[in-house]
């Protein structure tokens, strides 16, 4: 395993031990529900809008490190950002997914930050819905509370 491999693991782990954003806040926009039925993985994600975009994402969940790390660096990425940003920033991490391992090219990567930890997930499918459950959440919170710029079915 490589450095970079191992760095990215210490991350992932940081993440699942401690969970940014963990904890179902009021005065939310919008809530979703979401289910990964292969594992069980499951997260209840509320969306908190502000003028500039998303003010916060609030959550509670419960699954493998995977699935919980990658909600966490979602959140945390996300956080004080617009709208239409975080919807491109889920569609990078969307794409980062299906490169199965072989990563993005640098510029892209950059606007992923953490989640880029996340990379080698994509080498093994079974893996891969766990680190999309959070930002299929907040796709969905987004189109459930109109803010969303984009109407696309579910991932």
């Amino acid at each position: 395993m490589s450095s970079m491999e191992q760095m990215y693991q210490q991350l992932i782990l940081d993440h699942a031990k401690s969970p940014h954003g963990r904890g179902l806040v009021e005065g939310h926009a919008a809530e979703s529900f979401q289910v990964n039925p292969t594992c069980g993985d499951e997260v209840r994600l509320r969306v908190h809008l502000g003028d500039a975009g998303i003010d916060r994402v609030s959550w509670e969940g419960q699954g493998c490190s995977i699935s919980q790390a990658s909600i966490s660096v979602m959140a945390e990425l996300v956080e004080g950002v617009p709208v239409t940003e975080a919807e491109q920033l889920g569609e990078t991490f969307r794409a980062l997914m299906q490169a199965r391992g072989e990563g993005l090219d640098e510029q892209l990567e950059d606007t992923l930050g953490d989640a880029t930890a996340f990379t080698g997930v994509a080498k093994y499918p079974a893996r891969i819905k766990c680190a999309l459950l959070g930002w299929a959440a907040l796709r969905d919170a987004l189109a459930q509370s109109g803010a969303a710029t984009t109407q696309e079915g579910q991932a």
